[in-house]
């Protein structure tokens, strides 16, 4: 089984090399890792039991066996930029440090639609500072910086889909 620090090196890697799909394999697993549209649509036949006979609609005997996947792991879809816009936002980026999504869920920048964000750009901030909410599976989980210093840049919009890793505010450090 592929460990998690291992899985995480790939994901970077990943995202690093703006590849799309990583597949290895060896003598005992297989690990296929894909990047981009996370729209995916899953179509399922309702099945209807007649009592004690076969279920009616149900799916043929041969597609139920079990079936061996490889873990996936998705991560934010890659822009195509041009590439004087990298080298721009780069250079305005350096010396920033990031603070990224720890899960996978909805970004919440207040505690809820009426309030003022947990911060904004200029805001200074410490490791215990509340800097927004993720909601994942119904529950709002409240993220904290674990970073000092000034919020230089929020890069995602309230309401978005954010995954594991996502960056979501650039500090300047103090």
């Amino acid at each position: 089984m592929l460990d998690i620090k291992t899985l995480k090196d790939l994901i970077q890697l990943m995202k690093d090399n703006d590849l799309t799909e990583v597949n290895l394999q060896d003598e005992k697993e297989t690990v296929a890792l894909k990047r981009g549209n996370l729209n995916t649509v899953v179509n399922h036949q309702p099945v209807i039991y007649n009592g004690g006979g076969p279920a009616i609609g149900a799916m043929p005997a041969m597609a139920t066996a079990p079936m061996t996947m490889a873990p996936v792991a998705a991560a934010a879809p890659a822009a195509a930029p041009a590439a004087a816009a990298p080298a721009k936002a780069a250079d305005s980026d350096a010396g920033l440090i990031a603070i990224e999504s720890p899960m996978v869920g909805t970004f919440y920048s207040a505690p809820n639609p009426d309030a003022k964000p947990f911060v904004s750009e200029g805001a200074k901030i410490n490791n215990s500072s509340v800097v927004c909410l993720i909601e994942a599976m119904k529950v709002y989980n409240e993220i904290k910086a674990e970073k000092s210093g000034t919020v230089a840049k929020v890069l995602v919009k309230n309401g978005q889909a954010v995954e594991f890793g996502t960056k979501l505010f650039l500090l300047k450090p103090e």
